[in-house]
């Protein structure tokens, strides 16, 4: 059982209603199921979540997290219920996964709640909170591409004091899937939570992350992954890239607080607060082509400097009225945030490479003649947004009713050299979104439910006459039902989906090619099935499946019937773990997954289709206090994902591609005190 400190939240509801109670999709994925399949990214933690395809660049693509939940890319993460900085380039701040306590999917629009996010969902990872109790913990581990990790994390109550305290971090190091390619992270995460009075709770919080370097984000054509190649197929560890300009270094620090005051037996406030900066160099090369010979890959070099600050705060006041036989749970809100980047390009021609017989040191960073190819840019980009959003949640019997809306404003502003050109560029969007939703609680678990709910995103630019566009809307309606056994032992749901999106850019038919208008229109449908069950006081299994169909409805170029890029037709996947209590393997945990991830389109036109791949993943943990009792707290897992290193790849486009990762084999030893 995992205790949370009253600032906890749901996240699809923003108030303590269950993913079981809430009349809308969305998973959780808890302490125990990241430990098992020892995720160390968000990617690696959504694996196994129905309706979610994740690594969309491939396994040796690690600085970014990126996937899409229901047909639609996402790069917006929250930490927290606050959003985590996107500078809509290259720096985006990735929470490592030691020090998140759980990860929820909160499934279709969003906007209700979050303001400005993509309708296919969003995920909020949740922090490791401080605890009364004293826990100190630390973890070594090796494993595949010379891995080398530390991890620690320690808990408890400062002295008599009212303070209580978690601190967790992390410092590893590895080589890259692709050749020549580095891995580093340092992590510190401190938090403490002081009990200033029985009404009132402040949290303060910091993050910091540095990430020296960060593998690599080339690409390779898909002839020679799984389009035939006259050459053959290249192998799992091919480069692209030059060893000698390659670099992505990261630092990010956040400062943040929480206050949770109970006004009165009825009342509450929670302030949430997070600052947030972030730096990012890069140096790096692009794909331009693949020659008649189906080797030689032309490249050009770039490098980003990057750097990012901001602040986001979420107010929230929540309150039970009851009104004859309804009790209200009322939230209102008001959120606001607001970043600031500032970002360096420059591009130049480059050497090609032989992709099957790589010299890998042809770049010189001196001899690059940037200033050539007039693609300078030097510009800053602002954004900022404030919400005010209501909700009421109502228990009248066994019904759950949710309704609730929000009104946002959202500005950003493009200045300064961009491409050799001096651009001034606003957006200055409004729009409210609405989300209603019915529950009924049968005495025997069942409970069907269905709900709508809207987004929106901003889009920038001009269309040919001068005017800024709309926000790009979608609505979407869901229906299912959610079993849960009076204990909870066993918990699944079946839900049915469709999303709507609006409003969509695509070609000017009255205008030049490069002319466009919001004509375009995106349409996402399917079936969800999850399920988790302790099937024996040994046995645990959970199991996940999702199809769906996603098409362009709507385009002027081309494009109408078409399936986007990176959407797989299917998913499915299945994890079972099971525990040793007695006898002489006291102490044993076995773990085993499969995932299966269906077609995907090649590119935007459909031309060719992404092959299907099934992928084994296993773990034994054992517990060494089953040996002796002078080893009580002391343990010992190995795991390895991709078990049976089978190919399997990812696309935008012909020319570029990624390999899935490969097979990686981890063994810790933690000691727990």
């Amino acid at each position: 059982m995992t205790v949370y400190g009253s600032t906890y939240r749901n996240t699809a509801t923003k108030t303590q209603l269950s993913p079981e109670e809430t009349p809308q999709g969305i998973s959780v994925i808890d302490e125990q199921a990241l430990e098992t399949r020892d995720a160390d990214s968000v990617a690696e933690a959504l694996r196994y979540a129905p309706g979610v395809n994740t690594e969309l660049r491939g396994g040796a693509v690690s600085r970014l997290d990126l996937f899409n939940i229901r047909g639609f890319i996402n790069y917006q993460n929250f930490y927290d219920g606050l959003p985590l900085l996107y500078n809509d380039w290259n720096l985006q701040t990735q929470i490592d996964m030691q020090a998140v306590q759980q990860v929820e999917v909160f499934k279709g629009p969003t906007s209700s709640l979050y303001g400005a996010m993509p309708p296919g969902g969003m995920v909020n990872l949740i922090s490791k909170k401080p605890l009364p109790d004293a826990y100190n913990s630390v973890e070594l581990s090796v494993g595949s591409n010379k891995l080398k990790e530390i991890t620690f994390d320690s808990a408890g109550q400062l002295g008599s004091s009212d303070l209580t305290y978690r601190f967790n971090g992390l410092a590893n190091s590895s080589d890259g899937q692709a050749e020549t390619s580095e891995n580093e992270r340092l992590m510190l995460a401190p938090s403490v939570d002081w009990h200033m009075s029985d009404d009132t709770l402040i949290n303060l919080n910091a993050y910091y992350q540095k990430d020296p370097d960060m593998g690599i984000y080339t690409t390779l054509p898909a002839q020679g992954l799984f389009q035939d190649n006259i050459n053959g197929d290249l192998d799992e560890d091919a480069y692209s890239g030059d060893a000698d300009w390659n670099t992505y270094e990261r630092e990010v620090l956040m400062l943040g607080y929480k206050i949770d005051h109970q006004i009165s037996d009825n009342w509450n406030f929670l302030q949430n607060f997070r600052y947030q900066h972030g730096d990012a160099y890069q140096e790096n090369t692009y794909t331009t082509g693949l020659a008649a010979d189906q080797r030689t890959l032309g490249r050009r070099a770039y490098l980003t400097d990057e750097t990012t600050e901001g602040f986001a705060v979420d107010n929230q006041l929540s309150g039970i009225v009851m009104t004859g036989a309804l009790e209200h749970n009322l939230l209102l809100g008001v959120d606001y945030t607001k970043m600031e980047s500032d970002i360096g390009y420059e591009d130049a021609a480059a050497p090609s490479i032989d992709i099957y017989n790589p010299d890998h040191h042809q770049i010189v960073g001196s001899a690059l003649d940037f200033a050539a190819s007039g693609y300078s840019s030097q510009f800053t980009l602002e954004k900022e947004q404030i919400g005010v959003y209501f909700q009421d949640q109502l228990r009248i019997g066994q019904w759950v009713l949710i309704a609730g809306g929000r009104y946002d404003t959202f500005e950003s502003r493009e200045h300064g050299l961009q491409y050799g050109a001096n651009v001034d560029g606003k957006i200055d969007q409004n729009n409210t979104s609405w989300r209603a939703g019915a529950l009924y609680e049968f005495s025997n678990g069942l409970s069907p439910f269905i709900s709508y709910a809207e987004s929106f995103e901003p889009v920038g630019g001009l269309d040919r006459l001068g005017q800024t566009y709309e926000p790009s809307t979608a609505k979407q309606w869901e229906t299912g039902i959610k079993y849960s056994t009076p204990n909870k032992q066993t918990i699944s749901s079946i839900a049915l989906y469709r999303i709507d999106k609006e409003n969509v850019l695509t070609r000017d038919p009255n205008g030049t090619p490069y002319d466009q208008i919001q004509a375009g229109e995106v349409r996402s449908q399917g079936i969800e099935l999850e399920a988790r069950s302790q099937l024996t006081r040994n046995l645990n299994l959970m199991a996940s499946y999702n199809y769906q169909d996603v098409e362009v409805t709507k385009d002027n170029s081309g494009l109408q019937g078409k399936t986007p890029v990176w959407v797989p037709d299917q998913t499915f996947s299945t994890w079972a773990s099971y525990d040793v209590f007695n006898g002489p393997l006291a102490g044993l945990t076995l773990g085993g997954g499969v995932r299966y991830i269906g077609e995907a389109e090649l590119d935007a036109l459909n031309s060719d289709t992404v092959p299907s791949a099934t992928l084994v993943d296993a773990s034994i943990g054992y517990d060494l206090s089953g040996l002796s009792s002078a080893m009580d707290g002391a343990s010992v897992k190995l795991t390895a994902n991709n078990l049976f290193d089978e190919r399997y790849y990812s696309c935008y486009d012909g020319l570029n591609c990624w390999f899935g990762a490969e097979r990686s084999v981890q063994a810790s030893v933690r000691y727990d005190f």
